[in-house]
């Protein structure tokens, strides 16, 4: 098994037998899926229909078989998913042989039974092809894993629970405990067949892998019912024997006639009968699903191919719809099966075709040997197969109080499967499902940052009297960087990281950048924080409030509808981004006023803090050095990787200085306007630029080369001198400040 063959496999228009070197593989490995799936397949379907009467063991056995030949065909055929062993499963006959003894017990005739088995069958697969196409197959996998745990372990001890009485041999009717505790019940030939079963079922892969154990658990139980037959000549008997499967009736008034007079009956079931399947299919069709897809990780993981979910959901669905209206019984992907055939050389999805072709041939060939198959061997490998299935990891979780409760959802819906049922099994793992979504929630905090102004500035750089301002009032204003989601859960731990700064601060900043989803609680919160800080005339500044979240909801939308954004007030701006809110507090904190945008006056150099102590002689001879450009809203005045060999001083308007990320986005690091200076670092290193200069708006620069600097500080050595240092102290409080932001988001 090579990654190549997993690659070919999956190009368009690729034969599922078109690769003659895999051919091998694919037979050996759809054989032995056969020799394992077939028995189990049996099994399944005597435990189903032995619950109507033991007279329908056979039929069950029949609808083993074909279930095991449909669904392998079907499935894999049309599944999304190579190598993958599809045939009747534990969680079908669990749920299966449940719904028949409900319907035994309120004394609802087999015939009808055996109608509404088919029925819920076909249910099953309508359910699977739906979930498949409205895109659910991707979301069953993240069902939590107590939960998925147990499911399994329920499944597993119903199935044990129902082959109890039969390993023993016990009259029907006799209750699983009943038959444990009363061995003057049981019927020791049983016995003694099952025993021989299960002995060299568990012990045989400890010895050989080339045979699968449950082949060898079988033969192991014929070989014991015939060598008692030689003491008893009645076991002798195949017809009427309640020691084996019997007769498969296939033919003349046999399984198939049956079925196609239950299905000319159809139009005599009530409604409501109908609808009464829907609960039972819907589990079933969820807890066949989980299977597959379980078995289809496992799969992608050892065979690092990758599978599709929904496909493979449709194509499952489909199987089952086929093999119910035949009189199969339902399945799923398997993993016993799927793991055998991957270690026997199964390359492509023409393994699981194999292995419904070679159950069909099995089938044909050994029909009367079938018939001899002891229904306690059966039982025993079936009480294997469910002790299997019994999830013991979960039994670390009470060694630690932080997975004690994680313990109780696997023991609660293990509980409630055997004592309610699956399906009430399935509401209290969705509930359990919930609440440890929001336990987790309620443990955390949705705040990821908490910061100062004064400690996270806005890209603007300033000038440094400014700088020092800022660095002062800056704790007026607190910056919140939320992340999550904002639910009912945790709002409390919310307000209680939010209290102490809106009853102290001038501006309360959140953004909600890394935020998932907010529900209406969390929306109420805000409208109370917003209410507490506008009896102090203080402001809410939220940014990142997106209009598309993950969940596919309009956020700035969602606040206006729950009343945050009052028209006839000022207290809650919304900002695109949190370095502009960072920004609009900056101004404020500076003693701007909020006025209507008026047109820029070009700064003269003289007026700048860089040449503020320079004569006028001496600075007109350096402007008539520089050359002065104009630049349009995002026109680059230069780009990555374009020499460093100029110097910028902005006039009017505003730079953006934008930084690489990788396939070919950028990022906003740093904001120029009137009276900054840039480029400075690749003009003292001579090295090309790493970053973009966008214009923002209408600019004006004055640029002075290296060239005309080399010749000014011939003649003005200190102004050069003193024009180097200027620039290595502003770059130097530019490095403090970004250093000291670093450190304060590595605190968090």
């Amino acid at each position: 098994m090579t990654q190549i063959a997993t690659d070919t496999a999956r190009k368009p228009g690729f034969s599922l037998f078109s690769k003659r070197k895999q051919v091998p593989g694919d037979f050996w490995g759809g054989l032995a899926a056969m020799l394992v799936a077939l028995p189990a397949a049996i099994a399944f379907g005597v435990t189903v229909y032995a619950a109507i009467g033991p007279a329908y063991a056979a039929y069950g056995a029949l609808a083993g078989i074909i279930g095991a030949t449909v669904i392998g065909l079907v499935a894999s055929t049309l599944g999304g998913t190579d190598r993958l062993i599809s045939a009747p499963c534990a969680p079908a006959a669990a749920v299966l042989s449940a719904f028949a003894i409900e319907l035994v017990s309120q004394g609802v005739s087999p015939g009808s039974i055996v109608l509404l088995l088919i029925m819920l069958g076909v249910l099953t697969g309508m359910v699977q092809m739906m979930l498949g196409f409205v895109g659910v197959g991707k979301l069953i996998k993240y069902i939590p894993y107590p939960v998925v745990s147990g499911y399994l372990s329920g499944v597993g001890l119903i199935i044990i629970g129902s082959q109890i009485p039969i390993f023993f041999g016990t009259a029907g009717g006799t209750r699983w405990w009943e038959a444990l505790v009363s061995p003057w019940l049981w019927n020791w030939h049983s016995v003694a067949i099952g025993g021989a079963t299960v002995l060299v079922a568990v012990a045989a892969p400890k010895v050989t892998q080339r045979v699968p154990g449950i082949i060898l658990g079988i033969v192991a139980g014929l070989s014991t019912y015939f060598g008692l037959a030689l003491q008893d000549p009645a076991l002798w008997n195949v017809t009427g024997n309640p020691l084996v499967v019997g007769p498969l009736g296939a033919t003349g008034e046999g399984y198939f006639a049956s079925i196609t007079g239950r299905w000319h009956e159809i139009g005599e079931l009530r409604l409501g009968q109908i609808a009464g399947l829907f609960g039972s299919a819907l589990t079933l069709a969820v807890l066949l699903s989980i299977d597959t897809l379980k078995t289809c990780v496992v799969l992608d993981q050892l065979t690092r191919s990758h599978h599709d979910s929904n496909r493979e959901l449709i194509a499952q669905g489909i199987a089952n719809v086929a093999s119910s209206a035949v009189g199969g019984i339902p399945g799923a992907g398997t993993m016993g099966a799927t793991l055998v055939s991957l270690n026997s050389g199964a390359a492509t999805r023409a393994t699981g075709v194999l292995e419904g072709l070679f159950a069909l041939v099995a089938a044909l060939i050994l029909g009367s040997f079938i018939a001899w198959i002891p229904v306690a061997a059966l039982a025993g490998i079936l009480i294997v197969i469910g002790l299997r299935m019994i999830d013991k990891e979960p039994l670390r979780f009470v060694e630690s109080r932080a997975t004690v409760f994680d313990f109780a959802v696997v023991l609660a819906v293990v509980v409630v499967a055997l004592t309610i049922g699956l399906i009430a099994a399935s509401a209290v793992g969705v509930g359990m499902a919930i609440i440890l979504f929001v336990r987790e929630q309620i443990g955390g905090t949705v705040v990821r940052h908490k910061m100062y102004v004064n400690q996270m500035s806005s890209n603007w750089y300033r000038p440094e009297a400014e700088v020092r301002i800022l660095d002062q009032k800056g704790d007026q204003a607190v910056i919140f960087e939320l992340q999550g989601s904002l639910f009912f859960g945790n709002t409390q731990q919310l307000y209680a990281d939010l209290e102490h700064e809106i009853n102290t601060r001038s501006y309360i900043i959140i953004d909600m950048k890394r935020v998932q989803s907010v529900d209406v609680t969390a929306a109420h919160l805000l409208n109370q924080v917003r209410d507490a800080i506008q009896e102090r005339g203080a402001r809410l500044l939220l940014s990142n409030v997106r209009e598309n979240l993950p969940n596919g909801h309009n956020l700035r939308e969602f606040f206006e509808q729950t009343g945050l954004m009052d028209a006839g007030d000022d207290t809650v701006r919304f900002f695109p981004e949190l370095d502009s809110a960072i920004a609009w507090v900056e101004d404020r904190i500076l003693g701007e006023v909020e006025a209507e945008p008026v047109e820029e006056v070009p700064i003269q150099l003289h007026d700048m803090d860089l040449f503020a102590k320079h004569k006028d002689e001496t600075l007109k001879e350096l402007e008539a050095r520089m050359q002065l450009r104009n630049y349009q809203p995002g026109e680059a005045l230069y780009v990555r990787g374009a020499p460093g060999d100029e110097l910028f001083w902005v006039r009017r308007g505003a730079i953006h200085i934008m930084a690489p990320l990788g396939a070919g986005r950028t990022r906003h690091i740093a904001s120029f306007g009137r009276g900054d200076f840039f480029g400075g670092l690749a003009f003292l290193d001579s090295l090309p630029r790493s970053n973009d200069a966008i214009a923002h708006t209408a600019t004006e620069v004055y640029v002075l080369s290296r060239e005309q600097f080399n010749q000014i500080a011939e003649g003005h050595k200190k102004l050069a001198f003193n024009l180097v240092i200027a620039m290595a102290r502003t770059l130097a409080m530019r490095l403090r400040h970004a250093e000291v932001e670093l450190t304060m988001l590595q605190e968090y």
